[in-house]
Formats: structure tokens, sequence, C-alpha cells
């Protein structure tokens, strides 16, 4: 059945108040939770004095958002507004150079704050990976991509590269590992590019370019090389009509968004909570929901705030970089999933799509999917926690596909052909709610542990069964109709907007 099929108007506004309440029923539970245990021994560390104007604690769990705008962010706001700067000086000045200015700029930056040896490691990757992209072998550029990334992954080449690099500030071991692990992934595209180039080859002047970009440097996004190339060198620097307008309001939606987290970190500790076990396993059956919830959307904004940082500063130089990830909320299926967009497009391009063609197939979508998460399992580094998060999302996305094709058979398929559009819609909704939770499941083990996410599969499944189990299915199905609403209504405004361009 159709993506537009149409469900009543009454029914959607009773989804849409069972989702509401739920969400605020569980926040209270939450907030209840962080009131009640504020000073808990346990909290100690994570849980600080925050903004005096609440007069409370606040939850300062993950390291990476603490980085970004509280410690150091006047030290990425004075590297990011100095490539600015000099860009936009440059491209007035002498566009013809500016890729050029960024490569300067960015690698004086990469030396400054990493120094000399860092410098010359990276660069010595570059020169290998480089030499291997001379030899149009789209193997051996893919196995020489991966032993170089293996280097920076597995130990004990990982810590033998590190020890090269002197100094003891906080964000080194972040910047070592972000900045060559894109490092890798960025050097392996341009091998893969260039293997497709039917005529020579790029120069190595070409990959510094495309490396040393300030912006995706340490923190991504990747853009892949055949997009970076083409739109870093493109002489029309005109913007389109409102271009600076949607940059300026983007740039507000994230200082938004900032602010936002911020305050309800002073009152959900969503990132504390979880890892204290003994508190969480006497907490209601919707606050470990709200919990698991909560947490992936937190990663999602998370992930769409610095990639939006990021990307904001790279439209301003004209690029047109990777969409922030899809909201955790809106997915249902696996097929989507993903909280990096960049080394999304990246494994799509280069692995999934390529080896799953229009993954209709089931052989073949079992060998894009393993492959697919064979290296995305070396990507985030291999353990324990990897290795199970990888092979159930593995497992979903092609169980997702033998359903599919389950229900494609007879009679299933005679049945559904009978059925209103309304109808199917509800029956499919009641198995992508199904779906939605197993996505967060083999997710939120990644995002905080393998202790957390089994006892929430055991309250939510097990021992919650049959009242919290339903209870939480019927307001996900709630959401889930949402969502296909709103789905349903872009497609719409799609079809519109493609019969105005025909007439």
């Amino acid at each position: 059945m159709g993506i537009k099929a149409a469900l009543p108007k009454y029914e959607l506004y009773f989804y849409t108040l069972v989702l509401s309440l739920a969400g605020l029923w569980a926040a209270s539970w939450i907030f209840e939770a962080s009131s009640d245990n504020v000073n808990r021994k346990t909290f100690k560390e994570s849980v600080k004095p925050g903004w005096h104007y609440f007069g409370r604690k606040m939850d300062v769990a993950d390291f990476e958002w603490v980085m970004w705008f509280t410690k150091f962010r006047n030290h990425i706001v004075f590297a990011l507004s100095g490539h600015v700067i000099f860009a936009k000086i440059c491209s007035m000045a002498a566009p013809q150079l500016r890729s050029t200015v960024y490569m300067v700029y960015g690698m004086l930056a990469v030396l400054a704050t990493m120094g000399l040896t860092f410098t010359m490691l990276i660069l010595s990757h570059c020169v290998l990976l480089y030499s291997v992209s001379l030899s149009k072998q789209k193997w051996l550029c893919f196995a020489a991509g991966l032993c170089s990334l293996a280097t920076f992954k597995l130990e004990p080449f990982s810590s033998w590269q590190s020890g090269f690099v002197t100094g003891t500030f906080a964000l080194q071991d972040v910047l070592f590992y972000g900045g060559s692990g894109f490092t890798i992934m960025r050097c392996m595209s341009f091998a893969l590019e260039n293997y497709e180039k039917k005529d020579g080859n790029y120069s190595f002047l070409e990959l510094l370019k495309y490396n040393f970009y300030l912006p995706f440097f340490f923190f991504g996004p990747i853009m892949t090389f055949d997009r970076f190339h083409a739109q870093v060198n493109t002489p029309d620097l005109t913007r389109k009509d409102r271009e600076m307008w949607n940059i300026r309001i983007q740039a507000v939606l994230h200082l938004a968004a900032i602010v936002v987290v911020d305050v309800l970190f002073h009152f959900l500790y969503i990132l504390t909570i979880p890892s204290d076990m003994k508190l969480v396993k006497q907490l209601s059956d919707w606050s470990l929901a709200g919990l698991a919830y909560s947490n992936l959307v937190y990663d999602w904004v998370k992930a769409a705030v610095m990639f939006g940082v990021i990307n904001t500063v790279s439209r301003l130089d004209h690029l047109d970089p990777p969409q922030p990830p899809k909201c955790i909320t809106m997915l249902y299926v696996f097929a989507e999933t993903h909280f990096d967009r960049g080394i999304n497009d990246w494994l799509c391009k280069y692995v999934y799509d390529y080896l799953g063609g229009n993954h209709d197939n089931i052989v073949k979508e079992l060998l894009a999917t393993v492959c697919t998460f064979a290296v995305t399992t070396l990507w985030l580094g291999p353990c324990h926690v990897v290795y199970i998060w990888s092979f159930f999302n593995c497992f979903g996305l092609n169980f997702e596909l033998w359903v599919a094709k389950f229900f494609e058979l007879e009679p299933f398929a005679s049945m559904e052909a009978k059925m209103s559009e309304a109808t199917s819609r509800r029956i499919r909704g009641v198995f992508n709610a199904a779906n939605f939770w197993t996505i967060i499941l083999y997710n939120v083990l990644a995002l905080n542990s393998l202790d957390f996410a089994n006892l929430v599969f055991k309250r939510l499944i097990i021992t919650g069964f049959p009242l919290s189990t339903l209870s939480v299915l019927f307001v996900t199905y709630c959401g889930v109709q949402l969502i296909k609403e709103r789905e349903r209504r872009l497609a719409l405004e799609e079809e519109g907007a493609e019969k105005e361009k025909t007439e």
C-alpha cells in the first residue's frame, strides 16, 4: 500500500493526545528520580553545580557536550572564526585560491594544536594511501585503507602511534583519534574516487586540500572526495536567494538547541541515572522506557548540533555538507537508522549500495550488511559492546527484508490487496512500533551500557508483560502513525511541486 494512505483527523488527534500525555508522564518520573537522588554518592562526578539562575545541579556526564559547549568552547570558536575570516578574505581577493587557503590554514591549525609529530604522522598515512591509489586497484585501495585504519583502532599499533604525540592537554586523545580516523576515511574516499577517474590521477595536493579542510578535520562530517572536489573548485560563488538568511536561521536554531539541552540537564539527569544500576532497578517501567528513548533523542540532538555548527561554517565556504542525521523519533526502520550522515553516506556509496545493488536480493543484502558493519566495527573501534551492537543492527536490517519478502507471498499479498489503504497502514504501524523499540534497544547498549539495555529489555518485554509491554507499544504505535502522517504530507507536497515544474 502507498505512503499516501490517509487516516481520519480525529484518529490522528487521539494519537497526538496519547503521545503527549505519555511523554509528560515519563518525563515526570525521570524528573522525580533526578530530584530525589541529586546528592547520591554515585552522582558526585557527573552532577555538578549548574546555572545559578536555577539553583540546581546539572548533568555533565557527557564529555563531548561539555567539551564543545563549555570547557573548550572558546578554543573551538576561535579556530573556526579564524577559518571563516581567512576564507572570506580569500573568496573576495582570490577566489581561485580558496581551496589552497583552506588547506594552509587547516595545516597550520593542526600543527599549532597537535604539534609537528602528529602532523607528520597524518602526512605519512596520506602519502602511503596516495601511493596505493596510483595503482588504480579498488581492492588494494580498500585493503590498504582498512589496514591504516586498523593501526589507529587496534593495539598495540594505536598506542605506539599515539606515543609520538607529546603534550597532556585534555583534548589530546579526542583530537588524535578523531583527526587520524577521519583522515583515513577521507584518504580511502580519495583513493576510490581516483580509481573511478578515467583520465590520469588526482594530484597529491588535491588530497591535502581535501583532508586538511579544518571544519571537517577533527570531528567530521565526511564529505566524499568527488563532492568536495567539485564544490570547492567551482568558480561560481554567488549565493542562492535567501541562502544567507537560511544560514543565519540555522545558526540561531543550533544556539537555541544548546541552551534548551543545558536547561533540561538541570532537571532531567538522563545521562547520569543509567550509570547507577542500583538506582535504575528501583525505577518504574515507564521511567526506564523514557530513559532509553531520551538517551537516543539526546544523542541525535548532540550529533545534529555538533555537525550543524560545523556545517554552518562550511556553508559559508559555499559547500553543501552532509545533512544532520534523521531524528530518532522519525525512525521505525533499520534502513534509515544512523547518527552520522557523513559516515552513512560513505558506507552506502562504497560498501552497502555497491554490494547490495537495489537491496531486493536476500543473499546480496546479507553480504552487503555484513561487510558494511564489519567496516563500521573497525571504524568505531572493536570491542565487546561494538560487536554486539553491530550484530544486532546487521540482523535487524536483514530481518526487515526477510519479513517484507515473507508478506509478499500468498496469501498475505492478496489479503493486503483486499484491505483499504488505511487498514493496511494501521497493521503496518503495529509491526513498525515493535521495530521502533528494537532499534532503541539495539542502539541504547552502545550509548549507555549492556547492563542497562539488558534491564530495559527484561522490564519492558518479560517481567512487564503484558501491561507495560502493550502500553509502551501502543504509545509507540501512536507515534509511528504520526510519523507516517508527516511522511504522507511531505510526499503530497513533493508531488505537487513536481506537477508545477512539469506544467
